[in-house]
């Protein structure tokens, strides 16, 4: 008997970006491909609300301009970046810090350079200053501007922009072949100031991996502070969704198909709730880990770390600039705000403010108060005036990586059946688009294709 026609040669279950990214490099070599999607929409998690002309991010996922897989991925030509300020700004005893402002840019030799002045600054003898005789100057009650200068002595900054750009120089295989330990723990055993783990590291860790106690794996925290060092954290123009949505319209019509809920998978055929049976040549799981454990019993599902983002409209911008501000007192719920339509325009109504604060764990329950009290006190401004827009609680928002974790978790379960997403690679759009490049190479070799894939620049919004 004649085989049936194949509807597609592979099927790909979820419109995330890791299946639309399989999907561009799976049509790149001549395979058909079709994407079944349950929700209405694309994108999963990387989703946007939009409200009274607001676009608010479900998750406030953070980008990198050194993130590799935004230059491979193709269908990104047109994505644009939005970086932050240069380096952080960090809250700690009541006052803000600025940190790391030229760390990305610093190579190991400037670096050394820099801890040399740094050690013989600190050992050189101090002279004693006059005493004045002057009637002093009243105190000030008012909020002192930004310092200059980051957290710790000037030798602690050197070290640590040291540390960071040896970390940057160190090629990406060379960094998961290290031993492998708690984040907390890793940081402490390299012999960095307690003072800097806590004042820096710590929350920005935090903010990249949303895991505020840092019992992710210290390979993990390595590859997001290489990120870091060689790049610029940046915002995705007009919102999280933009990035799944360009790759969803470069794709041919027709392929991706939103609305259809698939019941149960093999490796030649899917079958849908509502709109019969697909055949095919394989099948890509999509989906987060729960619904791909769902759909094939016996996969691994993580633990996950859960994200609630908080957005207000201000009647004035609480910074004049576009930076990121991160808590390291650890004193509310807040572990790192922004004024976000300083960072993209597009996300707010001309003459109106959106700031957008991760609350991570569990969120306390009186969210609106602790939030507002605890914004107050990060910003040095009333935030009485301040309208509340929407508040998006993910309990599963980020897959845990403890160690040990395997940052090349199989894609290919068996010929014809495969799986990709965060939970496959690192809990990030980079790990996530990564994995999707990784499962369409599985793919293309079952098939007996050679897998290619595209250099091409990103731009970045000015």
């Amino acid at each position: 008997m004649p085989e049936p026609a194949h509807h597609a040669d592979v099927v790909i279950v979820g419109a995330g970006v890791s299946g639309l990214s399989a999907a561009h490099q799976l049509n790149r070599a001549g395979v058909t491909t079709v994407i079944l999607e349950a929700a209405p929409y694309v994108g999963g998690r990387m989703s946007t609300e939009k409200v009274d002309g607001f676009r608010l991010d479900r998750i406030g996922q953070l980008l990198s301009t050194s993130y590799p897989e935004l230059r491979h991925t193709p269908g990104l030509d047109a994505l644009a970046l939005r970086p932050f300020a240069p380096g952080l700004l960090v809250h700690s005893e009541g006052q803000h810090h600025r940190t790391a402002e030229f760390l990305g840019s610093q190579s190991p030799r400037r670096a050394r350079g820099a801890l040399h002045a740094a050690r013989a600054l600190a050992s050189a003898p101090r002279v004693p200053r006059p005493v004045r005789t002057a009637a002093r100057t009243p105190l000030r009650t008012s909020r002192p501007p930004a310092r200059s200068t980051p957290l710790g002595s000037a030798l602690d900054q050197a070290r640590l922009g040291a540390a960071l750009a040896r970390l940057a120089a160190t090629p990406v295989r060379r960094l998961l072949a290290r031993p492998e330990l708690p984040a907390a723990r890793a940081l402490s055993a390299r012999g960095l100031p307690a003072r800097t783990i806590e004042g820096f590291l710590r929350p920005l860790l935090s903010a990249l991996l949303c895991d505020p106690d840092l019992t992710t794996s210290s390979r993990c925290a390595d590859l997001a502070l290489h990120a870091f060092a060689r790049g610029r954290l940046c915002l995705p123009e007009g919102g999280a969704d933009v990035l799944p949505e360009l790759l969803a319209a470069a794709l041919p019509p027709g392929t991706v198909r939103t609305g259809v809920r698939v019941t149960a998978v093999a490796a030649n055929r899917v079958t849908t709730a509502e709109h019969g049976e697909l055949t095919c040549r394989g099948v890509l799981l999509a989906t987060d880990a729960r619904a791909a454990a769902e759909l094939l019993p016996g996969l691994r599902v993580p633990s996950f770390h859960p994200v609630t983002v908080v957005h207000h409209a201000a009647p004035e911008p609480p910074l004049a600039e576009p930076a990121l501000l991160l808590d390291a007192d650890r004193r509310g719920p807040v572990a790192h705000t922004a004024v976000v339509s300083h960072v993209d325009p597009t996300r707010a109504p001309a003459g109106r403010f959106l700031v957008s604060s991760t609350v991570l764990g569990p969120p306390p329950d009186d969210l609106d108060r602790t939030v507002l009290a605890h914004l107050a006190e990060l910003y040095g401004t009333p935030t009485d005036r301040w309208e509340p827009l929407a508040v998006h609680h993910t309990r599963e928002a980020v897959p845990a990586m403890p160690p040990p974790h395997d940052l090349r978790r199989p894609v290919r379960l068996l010929s014809g059946l495969y799986v990709c997403g965060d939970h496959r690679d690192t809990s990030t759009v980079q790990g996530a688009l990564h994995s999707g490049r990784r499962a369409a190479h599985a793919v293309l070799t079952d098939l007996g294709i050679t897998p290619t894939h595209t250099e091409a620049r990103l731009p970045t919004a000015a």
